[in-house]
Order: structure tokens, then sequence, then C-alpha cells
């Protein structure tokens, strides 16, 4: 009596079952995920805690109204132009040595009132510039 072993078989991998499943996945993911326009994006600035302001002598106020118009030192600037702006800045800083410009801007005033701001102190050499902010409502 021979007694023969049969061959086992040889271990194999079903990859459609592997496949099935994946693709249900890719497919879940798909519906699943929200696009998102970059554009659409709305933004909520933050507001800094700013100390009270101090009297400091060297300081040109320049305020910039939600409508884009322009004081200088609260007086009005009659232009809307930098050469308008960079001429009040002329008359505001007279007697002042090492002005230092500091830029007011309501916080719907548009990006190009203060860089108008930004180049009339450029063009007046003036290098000290800050940004003035409010603090946050209801806290001190």
């Amino acid at each position: 009596m021979k007694f023969r072993r049969s061959p086992s078989p040889e271990p194999e991998i079903n990859l459609i079952p592997f496949i099935d499943v994946l693709l249900v996945v890719l497919i879940f993911l798909m519906l699943s995920t929200t696009y998102s326009k970059f554009t659409e994006m709305e933004l909520n600035l933050p507001v800094a805690n700013a100390a009270p302001q101090k009297d400091r002598p060297r300081e040109v106020i320049v305020s910039i109204s939600q409508d884009g118009q322009f004081s200088v030192n609260h007086v009005a600037v009659s232009g809307r132009d930098v050469q308008s702006i960079s001429q009040a800045l002329i008359q505001a800083m007279e007697n002042i040595k090492e002005p230092m410009v500091v830029i007011s801007a309501d916080a719907l005033a548009s990006h190009q009132s203060v860089m108008m701001v930004m180049e009339a102190a450029r063009r007046n050499q003036i290098n000290q510039l800050t940004f003035a902010a409010q603090s946050p409502s209801g806290s001190q």
C-alpha cells in the first residue's frame, strides 16, 4: 500500500475582493468630501490688546476712514492721493525731530489706502512706522 500525499494547493491571494473594497472606499471619500473655494473664505482679523494711548510728541497720527478719507493729526487731508498725504505729513513734521508715523486705519479701510500712507512716509524719509489697534470690546 502506497500512501501518497496529495499535493497541497498553493496559497493564492484573491485580489478582486480587495479591489472592490478599495473602490467602495474611494467612492465614499469622493462623495463625502466638500470642496470649498478659497475666494469665498471669510476672515476675521484679530484685535490686539493695545495699551491706552499716551501723549507722545514724536508721533504723527494718520487716520484712514472706511471710505478712504485721510487726516493727519486730526486735520483732514483735502486729496486722496500720495502727494496730498505727503504734503500733509511735511506740514505735521515741521518741528518734530525723528518723527514716527502711527497709521490708524478703520477695519473696513482698503489696503490701498494704508499702502498710500506708507508710500508717503517713504517719500519723506520716515523710517519709523507703526499701526494702531484697539483693545477688544468687553476687556480692559
